[in-house]
């Protein structure tokens, strides 16, 4: 399974496969077609309240990642269709975060690599 993760301000390439942002807001200063997104899956971002409280602080990381595996329980369709993109090509997620280590698409590729949800 071939699942990877890119800054939504990188350059997209056509190795990249199959691209999906899963941030909920849009990536500010990135324009539609400089994306070159296959898919914008924002059903599959942390809700905002639990956005806010992580706030990107590494020490709440791991509680945030058990909180945001519990909100993408109702998302098995859409987590199986991803994994079957992997299982075909490369996935890549993209994501507007700063911190490349404590994010949520950290979280989902573990996640969509484990085959099945961890909680």
């Amino acid at each position: 399974m071939d699942v990877r993760l890119k800054r939504a301000y990188e350059e997209p390439a056509i190795s990249d496969g199959y691209r999906v942002l899963i941030d909920r807001l849009w990536p500010r200063g990135v324009s539609k077609t400089d994306a070159e997104l296959d898919e914008w899956a924002r059903e599959l971002a942390p809700s905002r309240e639990l956005r806010r409280w992580f706030g990107h602080d590494p020490e709440r990381f791991d509680t945030f990642r058990e909180r945001y595996t519990d909100e993408l329980a109702p998302h098995d369709d859409k987590l199986r269709e991803l994994r079957g993109r992997a299982r075909k090509g490369r996935l890549t997620l993209v994501y507007s975060a700063r911190d490349e280590e404590h994010n949520d698409a950290v979280v989902l590729a573990e996640l969509l690599k484990r085959g099945r949800r961890s909680r």
